[in-house]
């Protein structure tokens, strides 16, 4: 398997706990401007992480070897 797709595989799994993590902290936010600043930071991580998890998967060619 190719380590491009591989470390794109990760990135992108990376996204998506980052993203369910954003989401818990939303869930149990009290307008408290610590979790907002979590919310923030990790809910774009996650996107930044996934957007670029996906995209490397989706470039990468399939060559065998």
């Amino acid at each position: 398997m190719n380590l491009k797709r591989i470390f794109g595989a990760l990135l992108t799994l990376l996204g998506i706990i980052g993203l369910i993590y954003a989401a818990a902290v939303f869930v149990q936010t009290s307008n408290n401007m610590h979790d907002m600043k979590a919310l923030i930071v990790y809910g774009i991580l996650g996107i930044i992480f996934f957007i670029s998890g996906i995209s490397l998967v989706r470039t990468t060619k399939d060559e065998a070897e």
